[in-house]
């Protein structure tokens, strides 16, 4: 491929440079997650070693793959392996300690496999086609994840893989018992496979009123829970392009297009609603991708702004139903005690706590790094009142 650079319109379509024949080439640098492009590049093929490319990705250098596409997700799957034997080496250092200190190390080690593993590139052409032997057909996966695309470019295969795998969720969609149907994620949109926190939704007994709003709809899965409850009015907000698409096609498969408007809002639409639910991020931290945007929360940003918001958009005698798991407190990055606070600082009352405990094969394999705080994990719907 010697496609030359275009202007990059934004920091994940930068372009990215290598050597190859003896000539500089360059093309453009494609990041769904938005990360940069690699420094320093070099060819690789069926004949570069999985050790070699382990050793290369350890030290900052990206392969660019010449060979056979399978040979490539084979060298992944080796590098990955590698990768794996390390952290069990350190596994010693992860059971001494603290909650808080293993989940910072688990997240260091996330990112240094992130980091390896996104370092073998495959090549693309201007229709989404992979010029590489034994290639399958991405295309439609490809333009549901990146959009339109100006030419040939270059990005991670982990990157793809992770895109295909989207791409079949989207299609064969989540099956949802308390809707009797599927939900179907989008790229870069937090997939309800947790069933546990909308069954809560599902169970709660709903408050007077005919309006509910759904603060960060993500999916849409808790909107049209809402409306197929009875809620005659929905509105479900969120900031993500992707959720928002996502959450609008959702609601129109369901056919309820005419009783939940889904807008592009920071936290609360306008007006105030009898039922305001809201399913922040769990753990407060900085968010690595886009679909993680779903679990970590800087400084638990959205949770204290839907607090802290809550009671001026409840219509009289309504409840906010906060849903939140408590894995930040066994992790150490959040207290019971911070978290009534925010609710007493922001004029709000706890009405009642429904609590259910994970049902993830997570919270069952003792070789979570995470596992201790796992094992004690609740995940809890708060209804919460505006106090008088």
């Amino acid at each position: 491929m010697t496609a030359q650079p275009t202007q990059p319109a934004s920091p994940g379509e930068a372009p990215v440079h290598w050597q190859e024949d003896g000539a500089p080439r360059a093309a453009c640098w494609r990041s769904a997650a938005g990360a940069p492009p690699p420094s320093h590049v070099e060819i690789a093929d069926d004949r570069t070693s999985a050790d070699a490319a382990y050793r290369l990705a350890c030290e900052g250098t990206a392969l660019l793959w010449r060979g056979d596409f399978q040979n490539a997700r084979q060298l992944l799957q080796a590098m990955d392996r590698r990768i794996a034997g390390r952290s069990r080496r350190s596994g010693r250092a992860r059971a001494e300690a603290s909650p808080a200190d293993a989940f910072h190390r688990y997240r260091q080690a996330q990112g240094l496999r992130a980091h390896i593993l996104g370092s073998v590139l495959i090549p693309f052409d201007a229709d989404f086609g992979i010029p590489l032997r034994r290639a399958p057909d991405v295309r439609q996966a490809c333009r549901e994840a990146y959009g339109d695309t100006p030419g040939p470019f270059v990005a991670s295969l982990r990157e793809l893989l992770g895109i295909v795998g989207a791409h079949e969720w989207r299609r064969r969609g989540v099956e949802i018992a308390a809707l009797g149907g599927r939900i179907h994620p989008h790229y870069g949109v937090f997939a309800p496979v947790r069933g546990e926190y909308v069954a809560l939704v599902a169970d709660a007994p709903l408050p007077r009123g005919d309006t509910a709003f759904d603060v960060g709809t993500g999916t849409g899965v808790l909107a049209i829970l809402l409306a197929r409850r009875g809620c005659a009015r929905v509105v479900a907000t969120d900031r993500d392009p992707r959720a928002l698409a996502c959450a609008r096609e959702n609601v129109s498969r369901f056919a309820l297009a005419d009783r939940i408007s889904v807008i592009d809002a920071d936290l609360f639409p306008d007006g105030q609603a009898s039922l305001i639910v809201c399913n922040p991020p769990w753990i407060p931290g900085r968010p690595a991708s886009p679909l993680e945007h779903a679990v970590y929360d800087p400084d638990s940003r959205m949770l204290k702004g839907f607090l802290a918001g809550l009671a001026g958009h409840l219509a009289p005698g309504g409840e906010g139903w906060l849903v939140l798991s408590d894995i930040a407190e066994h992790l150490g990055l959040r207290t019971r005690e911070d978290l009534l606070d925010w609710i007493t600082r922001a004029g709000l009352r706890v009405v009642e706590r429904r609590d259910t405990r994970p049902t993830h094969p997570r919270s069952r394999d003792p070789d979570d790094p995470l596992h201790a705080a796992r094992a004690k994990e609740t995940t809890s719907l708060w209804r919460l009142a505006a106090e008088a």
